[in-house]
């Protein structure tokens, strides 16, 4: 993608090198405002290396990764510390995959970086509907003195889209204020159960897509490398099986955030992360 510069990495498994008219993933490794345990910038790297040890046939979606389109361009070179700057590389990315027909998968990285790329898929989709999986709001309008950090990129996101067209689904930890927010009349917010990820995808169905998941929705026992985690969330296989709700939607983008390697030396949570990103391809992918 001229005029974005890409660091080397591996790829995803079964992956082709470059880019072309399928899902495009790149890896953002953003870890800037991470508030709690930092550690999320070596987590596309690290999902990455545990989809190896996935099959690329998947026995739920019914379909292989060597008979769908998709390419891994790598991860962005994000200078450290600088937001502005690494949001306008994703902006960027996002758009360049967009623009050369293909469909934008992020790899994270804190989750502030998801609003780079809905930036970019907005200008394309203006009747866009974000779909967001976390155990947090993340909508607090500042956060440690700062407008701009994972604490609170819902909340600009829903600044940019309207907060009509974010649905939150999963969430089990707020403040009061973005309690207040998320409560008003015109907000589509669904704490508690990943059940209600399926009436939101009959309500989203002739709708485009971004769907955004922190991995920190799953409780902690089974991916406990997250930079916040948060206890008494679903099951990991109640998240996979959740996501089958969405197949038919058109997803145009989406991301995997929040993966931070250094508190599970395990790499379950990397795993499981693989896993969302197989069966995300596979939602997404056009077939051969």
């Amino acid at each position: 993608m001229p005029g974005v510069q890409f660091a080397r990495s591996h790829l995803f498994m079964a992956a082709r090198e470059g880019k072309g008219p399928g899902v495009v993933i790149f890896g953002a490794p953003l870890d800037v405002t991470t508030s709690f345990r930092p550690g999320t910038r070596m987590g596309p790297r690290a999902i990455r290396d545990y989809s190896w040890a996935l099959e690329t046939y998947s026995l739920d979606m019914g379909r292989d990764l060597e008979k769908v389109v998709f390419y891994d361009a790598g991860d962005l070179d994000l200078a450290p510390g600088e937001i502005e700057g690494a949001l306008s590389a994703i902006r960027h990315a996002s758009a360049a995959v967009l623009a050369a027909g293909g469909i934008p998968l992020m790899l994270g990285g804190e989750h502030l970086s998801t609003l780079g790329a809905v930036e970019a898929v907005f200008e394309r989709h203006q009747s866009l509907a974000v779909v967001h999986l976390d155990a947090h709001a993340d909508m607090r309008l500042h956060y440690m003195g700062q407008k701009l950090s994972h604490a609170g990129v819902m909340r600009q996101v829903s600044a940019l889209v309207g907060r009509e067209n974010v649905f939150s689904v999963g969430v089990r930890s707020a403040s009061s204020d973005e309690i207040e927010y998320a409560a008003s009349p015109e907000a589509n917010f669904r704490p508690g159960s990943l059940r209600h990820l399926g009436d939101v995808a009959q309500e989203v169905r002739e709708r485009p897509v971004y769907l955004t998941i922190d991995m920190d929705v799953v409780d902690p026992a089974y991916a406990p490398g997250t930079g916040a985690p948060e206890p008494g969330g679903p099951a990991a296989s109640e998240l996979l099986e959740a996501l089958l709700s969405l197949e038919g939607s058109n997803i145009v983008a989406a991301d995997v955030m929040e993966v931070a390697p250094p508190y599970d030396p395990s790499g379950i949570t990397a795993l499981l992360a693989a896993k969302v990103v197989r069966q995300l391809i596979m939602l997404m992918a056009p077939g051969e």
